[in-house]
């Protein structure tokens, strides 16, 4: 049976003083199950933190996966840049492999003025060599690029299941909020959510399913898609009909709250996830 393992993004604001390690005492105070490290403005955690951060995970219980830096775009026109963000996942891959993280997540790129498959196929050329990198270092995670969700960065759900089917080893990061605020409120619906992940099993294999990187938050958007995260009090996405969409197909994984309110939404999610598990 899948079990989801729900938790913040970063550490709870309830985390008192504020860092790391404590914030893993602070989730299980909390009953949650999971943290994602949020190495978003540059990866700060050094190799002894990582390792300390895997002891105290393993005491209480809390699985972890990480973001790497937002300031990634493997189809820069700027061959230093392309580099620059290579090495940015990569260093966010050792760490969060230090600290025993399962996932990397990463926004991949964005489109610019090119053809959509001309950014594909520079893309994964450069996953690919990241995949490499990683390997000849010995540096066991997966790296899961992200769903986005703005127009204007590549990320949909089929161009990164293509990624997937091309390199083994590679699956999504599926951001419901991001595809619902892509869409322009149009992915919304139980059969939408089912749908995606009935492609992905068919696409990827059980795998896919079974230990799922998974984000889930309020969102509002525009006409060019995300503009920012919202309590789930606020958004108009139908969470309630994603958890039992994962329900219902036996998803497994890490969930991640990107809620402006972290802990108080991802509490949420679990307690909604649990009153549906108990109805099946």
């Amino acid at each position: 049976m899948g079990i989801l393992r729900i938790g913040t993004a970063g550490i709870p604001a309830s985390t008192k003083p504020a860092s790391s390690l404590n914030a893993i005492k602070r989730l299980h105070e909390l009953g949650l199950k999971h943290m994602e490290l949020e190495f978003v403005r540059g990866v700060k955690m050094g190799q002894k933190t990582a390792e300390q951060l895997a002891e105290q995970a393993e005491k209480y219980d809390i699985s972890l996966t990480v973001h790497a830096p937002y300031y990634v775009n493997l189809n820069s026109a700027e061959p230093e840049k392309v580099v620059n963000s290579k090495n940015h996942i990569f260093k966010a891959a050792q760490v969060g492999a230090w600290a025993g993280a399962k996932s990397v997540t990463f926004h991949p790129a964005f489109y610019h003025d090119d053809d959509p498959e001309v950014v594909y196929e520079r893309v994964r050329e450069q996953v690919e060599d990241l995949l490499e990198m990683l390997d000849r270092e010995g540096i066991n995670i997966r790296l899961s690029p992200e769903t986005t969700g703005g127009l204007s960065h590549f990320g949909t759900l089929e161009e990164l299941v293509r990624l997937g089917t091309d390199l083994p080893g590679i699956y999504p990061c599926v951001d419901f909020a991001h595809l619902f605020a892509r869409s322009l409120g149009e992915f919304n619906s139980y059969s939408d959510f089912s749908g995606a992940l009935e492609f992905m099993e068919k696409q990827l294999g059980r795998e896919a399913l079974d230990s799922m990187h998974i984000h889930l938050s309020g969102i509002e958007y525009g006409p060019r898609g995300e503009r920012n995260h919202l309590p789930l009090v606020e958004t108009e996405l139908d969470y309630k009909a994603v958890l039992q969409a994962l329900i219902d197909h036996n998803v497994g994984g890490w969930l991640t709250c990107e809620s402006p309110i972290l802990e108080e939404d991802a509490l949420i999610l679990q307690d909604v996830y649990g009153q549906l598990k108990k109805e099946e």
